[in-house]
């Protein structure tokens, strides 16, 4: 009995070796539309799927592998005697590898050129149809979609040690191919959200009833949050090299764990930061603990970000909102940091920067603006689920002076940059600072009036804070009291306190501007 492969895929990289290996291997290769027509025009023996089913394409491709010769062929189980004669009897033919991967489905999203019905016709039915079969049976048929296992498989079969764990493993691929496939056309039916439905992520709508969570094959990390802690980092990002390509590790130790997620918050508090002019953030243990702003350069941000506070800036992440120049880079000098995260690296500067191998060098040039899409934290009462805090920081129309003294220009401009990043300051959260940025921050405190005291203790000689924002309202006025004493001239807070009023007319007493923005910022 001869053995057959159908392949139909619409990623074709890799797909003319793996057949060649197949032929070697002994099987007859059958295929559809222009999967056949490529193998064909590079010289492999291939028929179609028609010399199966004995039955035309039609509905302009809609139908090509719907039809029980198909489905017959994959489905039915070598060990069952009445599954084998059903085959004898309508002439079934076995198929015993699948080759499929699915329409450019999310691809059409991202096409601005192409309108509703091109992406409609990219909703591939026959290939989730043979993939979702071939994986149910993977004890007698082989399912590969990923070009990664081609050459792997080629090779099992060839040798003919194909085994039932890889058989397996290769099945748990497949149905998660589907589904995350299935996610991202639930998703744009669902809102019309092209982008979010390319991307992947969680959630079908606004309020999701249930949320649907995809990742994508594991990578393992160094280890979790400590070294006892076994971690792994799963790409959402799933389709074309222009959604995984995201970002460029150029040199360093593997990424940990702790790497990733501070790598990921001082990425988040870069997209919030007036991006009309450079700026600069280190962030350890997912808190700022500096940042700069500066219109001259990004030399100028990144020595700002570290000199706010370099005790805590040693081992911590640097990420730019501009390239890396030489200049920027010798001004970090020999201080120990742990990543370098920067849209790009101006000439010579990589070639440095090997001179210091331990250091994680990220180029983050093809990432776009945006965050995750829902914020999900398991616990032992439930699964939570939150919208991210995506809204502006900026001081727009909404915010209101409430004390006697308005803030003068260069601290209005302050109080914008703090309240920005103090957004992204573990609560309860007060940033000290000026115009050009942050001089001291007081994270993750249980109560507001000791964080203010430990931004305050952070402010370096030399450095005079001018300026201070609270994530959340002062419940109390002794939290004003002790930004007064270490000289701060204005505040911008959401407000919300009963006692605002106390709060106000002891701002009013020390001669502090006071804002209020009606938003918090809490961040757990």
């Amino acid at each position: 009995m001869r053995k057959i492969a159908l392949l139909s895929c619409s990623d074709k990289e890799g797909l003319l070796e793996f057949a060649v290996s197949l032929l070697r291997a002994g099987y007859t290769i059958v295929s559809t539309g222009g999967t056949a027509g490529m193998l064909y025009e590079n010289g492999v023996p291939v028929e179609p799927v028609e010399s199966i089913t004995r039955v035309p394409e039609m509905l302009d491709g809609r139908v090509k592998t719907l039809h029980p010769a198909v489905h017959g062929g994959i489905l039915a189980r070598r060990d069952i005697a009445a599954h084998m004669e059903t085959l004898a009897r309508w002439n079934i033919a076995q198929i015993d590898v699948v080759c499929v991967n699915l329409y450019p489905f999310r691809e059409t999203l991202l096409d601005a050129e192409a309108d509703d019905a091109e992406c409609i016709e990219q909703i591939d039915i026959g290939g989730p149809a043979m993939v979702r079969s071939a994986a149910k049976n993977h004890g007698d048929v082989v399912v590969v979609v990923d070009p990664a296992d081609y050459a792997d498989v080629g090779a099992s079969l060839g040798a003919g040690n194909m085994s039932l764990d890889r058989r397996r493993a290769l099945a748990a691929k497949a149905f998660q191919h589907v589904a995350e496939y299935d996610t991202a056309v639930a998703r744009w039916l669902a809102n019309g959200d092209r982008a979010a439905a390319a991307a992947g992520g969680t959630g079908l709508a606004t309020a999701p009833g249930d949320i649907l969570v995809h990742l994508g094959h594991p990578s393992a990390l160094r280890y979790g949050e400590n070294p006892h802690q076994k971690a792994w980092r799963f790409d959402d990002m799933r389709g074309t090299a222009a959604l995984t390509q995201r970002w460029t590790v150029y040199q360093g130790k593997e990424l940990g764990y702790n790497n990733l997620v501070d790598a990921d918050a001082a990425w988040q508090l870069l997209q919030d930061l007036p991006r009309d002019q450079p700026a600069a953030c280190v962030v350890k243990h997912a808190n700022p603990c500096g940042v700069g702003s500066v219109p001259t350069s990004i030399a100028g941000a990144v020595m700002r970000a570290i000199e706010a506070d370099p005790i805590a800036a040693f081992g911590g992440v640097l990420a730019l909102n501009r390239p890396l120049d030489l200049t920027a880079m010798r001004a970090i000098g020999e201080r120990f940091l742990e990543v370098v995260l920067a849209p790009g690296f101006d000439e010579g500067v990589l070639e440095e920067l090997a001179a210091k191998p331990n250091l994680r060098v990220i180029d983050i040039s093809n990432l776009q603006p945006g965050g995750v899409r829902m914020v999900i934290k398991p616990t032992v009462f439930g699964v939570l689920a939150q919208e991210p805090d995506a809204i502006d920081p900026g001081l727009g129309p909404q915010v209101r002076t409430v004390t006697k003294l308005e803030p003068s220009a260069n601290d209005r401009k302050a109080l914008d940059l703090l309240w920005r990043i103090c957004k992204h300051v573990k609560s309860n959260a007060i940033v000290i600072g000026d115009e050009r940025g942050t001089i001291g921050i007081g994270a993750g405190q249980m109560s507001r009036v000791d964080a203010a005291t430990i931004a305050c203790g952070k402010a370096r000689k030399g450095l005079k804070a001018t300026a201070a924002a609270s994530d959340a309202f002062f419940p109390f006025p002794d939290g004003v009291e002790t930004l007064a004493r270490a000289g701060i001239k204005a505040i911008v807070q959401p407000g919300g306190s009963k006692k605002d009023a106390e709060v106000i007319a002891a701002a009013d007493a020390l001669g502090v501007a006071m804002l209020l923005t009606g938003t918090r910022h809490f961040r757990h």
